[in-house]
């Protein structure tokens, strides 16, 4: 994809061509939303089922002991979090994706705060945190400035960064244009910007319109509260098959994404970053220690994206999580936190990776493991072996 550089500071925008297509496709999306809403009025079909006035009250599974709720006031946003842990010991930050918040971590804020003090963070838009409508206040160089202010308010000058998807994309950013506030990066089902838009799975309806969808005005917040949030639901399912206490946490989700302002901060985000991408030059390598972490039944994430990610990073590892989907460390959180614990708790003399990545999706697959066993001391041999050479070849 054709890119002009339009900011010094490494972010640019993605070529003309590419911008019009994205908006036609969206004005094409919405004219057929709006044609389907009025054949359902002329053929009367049944009104969907709205429940979010009773979500009013926080359910009770959000009353567990999580950790310290806290509030910081910015130059212009207030931003809510949870913290747990000591305040002498280093400081993780947890960057939830979308649609979540802050508990989106519950399995992981124990765990951490042994070892560190945990900041559980309701991004910009989610949560308790202010959700202004504007879109201009969910560019990318805003809220790098916003969690740079953040980090500073905690009175450290760096952290340790973990993401989930729309958390991971932002923290790809931050280790990119401000490296020297990140001490090591965790990137959870994200591949790289440049690589996130242009490859996702063709078999997801949810992935291949989004981005084209939520151009719209309105439109994607009022069909997000439709039948009783069952975006929620289709998000979720693998809390449907789990224990009755982590079901209860559906509940919680639709409680914070029962109104409609709910969603418009969260979608803001995805009405900005499709346009940006990271200049590729000889800065563009990040050295800031990285792991990336991808379930091998993710079907929301390619994981050629995932290995074709190392392409920018010097100091990295890769983990494929068994039996896991997009919610890794919801579905399998014991083995995603002994990775965090291994990854961040110790401090291993870190061998830079190659310099020259090899050419080739499969030698690319092979440079990551190598990467992984000089890195952390942990071999990934089910990356290879779970992943046919059919699939390691598509897009080579």
């Amino acid at each position: 994809m054709a890119v002009a550089v339009t900011r010094a500071d490494n972010i640019v925008s993605i070529s003309y061509f590419d911008f019009l297509k994205i908006h036609c496709l969206s004005f094409l999306w919405g004219l057929w939303i709006l044609l389907k809403e009025f054949l359902r009025k002329v053929l009367r079909k049944s009104k969907d089922s709205e429940q979010t006035d009773q979500r009013r009250k926080p359910p009770e599974c959000l009353s567990g002991d999580f950790g310290q709720h806290l509030y910081v006031k910015l130059q212009y946003t207030k931003l809510h979090y949870v913290e747990c842990g000591s305040k002498d010991k280093p400081v993780v930050l947890l960057l939830h994706g979308f649609p979540d918040c802050w508990i989106s971590w519950r399995h992981q804020v124990s765990t951490l705060s042994k070892h560190f003090r945990v900041i559980s963070l309701d991004l910009k838009g989610f949560g308790d945190s202010d959700k202004p409508s504007s879109r201009s206040s969910y560019r990318v160089g805003v809220i790098l400035s916003e969690l740079q202010e953040l980090i500073h308010s905690l009175g450290v000058s760096s952290c340790n960064v973990v993401g989930h998807d729309l958390g991971a994309l932002i923290g790809w950013y931050l280790v990119h244009l401000c490296p020297q506030f990140v001490d090591k990066f965790v990137a959870i089902s994200c591949p790289h910007p440049n690589f996130y838009w242009t490859h996702l799975p063709d078999s997801n309806w949810f992935n291949t319109n989004w981005v084209h969808y939520s151009q719209l005005p309105h439109l994607p917040e009022k069909d997000a509260l439709k039948n009783d949030l069952n975006i929620i639901n289709q998000c979720y399912q693998h809390l449907n098959v789990k224990s009755l206490k982590e079901v209860a946490f559906l509940d919680a989700y639709k409680y914070y994404f029962s109104r409609k302002e709910d969603w418009t901060g969260a979608i803001n985000y995805y009405r900005n970053l499709p346009f940006c991408r990271v200049s590729t030059t000889e800065d563009s390598v990040v050295t800031v220690p990285s792991l990336l972490i991808l379930g091998n039944q993710d079907s929301s994430v390619r994981l050629e994206s995932v290995v074709r990610s190392t392409e920018y990073l010097s100091k990295y590892q890769l983990k494929i999580i068994d039996s896991a989907g997009h919610f890794p460390h919801q579905e399998r959180p014991e083995e995603v936190n002994n990775l965090l614990l291994s990854f961040l708790v110790t401090k291993p003399n870190p061998v830079e990776a190659e310099k020259e990545i090899p050419s080739g999706l499969i030698n690319r697959m092979f440079g990551a493991v190598s990467s992984t066993v000089k890195f952390g001391n942990h071999v990934l041999l089910r990356t290879a072996s779970s992943v046919t050479p059919r699939a390691l070849m598509t897009h080579s």
